[in-house]
């Protein structure tokens, strides 16, 4: 096959020399039909027509067809577009259009026209109705699409418009993948119509696709994209698909861009379809594999394109928003530092109304359909003044929170992350008994920073299977990079211990399902916590690896007064409380909190202030779901 040439003349005078060139083909054919020599003259029928490229022709230069396969292509849209012609054939042969006429009417017939392998079967040309007992008086009817076209009108195939969508070249693209594009171009120029398979691997997919259009622009092609997971099952399906791309590849002079959905291991279906495509005679044009990882498919260049880190990001803001952006410069380096969007994005959040004070928020909300399909989101409300704990602790959690805001001047602006990701991530560990406040520290951050808090329950995501724990793992990492939420593991005993000594291969793989976490940890570009109660449980080596350790220890009686003392909302009708002796009770804030709000509800339904009677009653009731009963002298007298 050939890439048709395109036409240089105007549009309009194309169309209308193209339907003028048609008549002259269809009084030419109905001139053989009637076998009138003279009128069936090509070279009379044209003479007066100065036409570069019609249709008929690019179709002809497209597919390499012979002039006996020129004129039954033209007879087979004749017969559907002039009245004329069609009442000619059904004269001559009242089944219809059929190969036997064709071999008695037009000029240099040949038999192999009508073979599965010749161009007019083989490309879908023209369908053969197979209703006949004979090949050769089976009814021919052109296809659809190469109707249009004949008429003048190129459009995608209506069968492939559910699977195929235009990819314009993006307004906004980030410098490296430019960079990226133009390079690729380079590499292609000169073989655009030949075979060739392009690789693009990593997390932007977005930034995949305007790659791909970039290059397919760079070599005077369109694009197009499909997703893998719209590929057909059936082998014959599968095939059909393969010979209408590759003729919409030649007569729109475009690209394929796929979309693998899924991981490498998912690959088989792709690869099947794509071995379809490479085996069919006369293969030519580019075709663009996307997807999260690289995938183990035939090849010419491979490229990863990631999403734009954080100084990218800004620039991108900048030129998104224009010059008279009215959003201040501080907080398009928090958005830059905190966010990782494709440029596709960035320039969609830059449309957005209500630019600046919506901002921050569109953004959390872009990046949260992911993520909360995975985990639990923590509405954080709580602010410094309800954290009640020891100052070291409590100068660890702003130095924490000094870090996340200030990440893009040291990582970027001074060049840290230039030194490898390794690193770079904020990890850390909360230590101390349930209810000392390492969720509450996690809300206070949340809060202060104004990020999504998110809480993934290591118990449930550590999976028997060999290879299902870092699987899931990686869902929530890959979910959670594009808005650096605060990622908070609970139960993290359910994964580190003292494994340092391998006793067998599930000790092994234990240590590898360790060591990917830290490692993901130590690269996420947000705040990643565990917790634990069981400090002496892990492995030392492990400890090592995290950036801060917190311990969150028991609040002594002055830490837990000061927690009763802020724990009624300031609206709740209260009588009589005495701080000093709630103080007493050996309960942490998290159980000071629970007594808190069963006393409410005892005394709402009582229809009074709360009092320490409900209290009472209350901390009796706690101690029990925690089966450490309260002494009578711990309340005596309280009511």
């Amino acid at each position: 096959m050939n890439a048709p040439a395109h036409t240089l003349a105007p549009p309009d005078d194309w169309l209308l020399a193209n339907q003028r060139a048609l008549v002259a083909e269809f009084a030419r054919l109905l001139a053989l039909l009637r076998a009138d020599s003279a009128a069936a003259d090509p070279a009379l029928a044209l003479a007066a027509l100065a036409i570069p490229a019609t249709a008929i022709d690019q179709l002809v230069q497209a597919f390499d067809l012979s002039p006996f396969e020129r004129d039954i292509l033209l007879l087979a849209a004749g017969v559907e577009m002039d009245a004329a012609l069609a009442a000619a054939v059904a004269q001559a042969s009242p089944s219809g259009l059929n190969f036997s006429l064709a071999l008695a009417a037009l000029p240099q017939p040949h038999w192999s026209a009508l073979g599965p392998q010749a161009p007019l079967r083989r490309w879908r040309l023209l369908e053969l109705e197979p209703a006949a007992a004979a090949l050769s008086t089976s009814r021919l009817r052109i296809d659809e699409r190469i109707l249009h076209l004949l008429a003048g009108i190129n459009e995608l195939d209506a069968r492939l418009l559910a699977l195929l969508q235009p990819r314009a070249v993006a307004s906004l693209i980030a410098p490296a993948q430019a960079a990226q594009a133009e390079q690729l171009t380079s590499m292609l120029v000169g073989s655009r119509d030949a075979p060739c398979t392009v690789l693009l691997s990593g997390n932007d997919r977005q930034g995949q696709a305007d790659v791909a259009a970039s290059v397919a622009q760079g070599l005077g092609l369109s694009l197009h994209v499909m997703a893998s997971s719209d590929l057909p099952a059936g082998a014959a399906e599968q095939q059909a698909l393969a010979t209408l791309w590759q003729r919409e590849a030649l007569l729109l002079g475009s690209a394929l861009c796929v979309q693998a959905e899924g991981t490498a291991g998912d690959a088989a279906p792709l690869a099947r379809w794509l071995a379809r495509l490479s085996g069919l005679s006369g293969l030519s044009g580019l075709v663009f594999l996307c997807a999260s990882e690289p995938l183990a498919l035939p090849h010419r260049v491979a490229l990863r394109i990631d999403k734009p880190g954080a100084q990218e990001q800004r620039s991108l803001w900048q030129a998104a928003l224009g010059p008279a952006s009215p959003v201040p410069a501080a907080l398009l380096d928090a958005v830059a530092a905190q966010f990782r969007f494709s440029a596709h994005e960035v320039d969609a959040r830059a449309r957005a109304p209500q630019l600046p004070a919506r901002l921050w928020q569109d953004c959390c909300e872009a990046a949260r359909p992911r993520l909360d399909g995975l985990a639990q989101r923590v509405q954080a409300g709580a602010g410094w003044a309800d954290l009640v704990l020891p100052e070291p602790q409590l100068q660890t959690l702003r130095h924490i929170g000094e870090q996340l805001r200030h990440r893009l001047t040291v990582y970027g602006h001074w060049g840290f992350e230039q030194q490898g990701t390794r690193g770079l991530g904020l990890s850390a560990l909360f230590v101390g008994d349930s209810g000392v406040g390492k969720t509450l520290a996690c809300e206070v951050l949340a809060h202060e920073l104004h990020l999504d808090l998110y809480r993934i329950d290591l118990s449930a995501v550590v999976s028997k299977y060999i290879g299902e724990t870092e699987k899931n793992l990686r869902l929530v990492f890959d979910a959670a990079e594009d808005s650096g939420a605060i990622l908070l593991f609970d139960e993290a005993d359910a994964l580190f211990g003292k494994r340092s000594e391998v006793k067998d291969s599930h000790d092994r793989y234990a240590n590898i399902e360790v060591g990917y976490l830290l490692q993901r940890m130590e690269a996420y570009r947000g705040l990643a916590v565990l917790t634990t109660n069981q400090r002496a449980a892990l492995d030392p080596a492990f400890l090592r690896r995290l950036r801060f350790v917190v311990e969150f220890a028991f609040p002594d009686q002055a830490q837990r007064e000061a927690i009763w003392r802020g724990v009624f909302p300031p609206a709740m009708p209260r009588s009589d409380i005495h701080y000093g002796q709630l103080a007493r009770l050996p309960m942490a804030g998290g159980q000071i909190r629970n007594i808190a709000l069963n006393a409410a509800f005892l005394a709402a339904a009582e229809g009074t202030a709360v009092g320490m009677q409900h209290l009472a009653r209350a901390a009796h009731q706690e101690a029990a779901k925690i089966e450490r009963p309260l002494a009578d002298n711990h309340t005596r007298g309280w009511a």
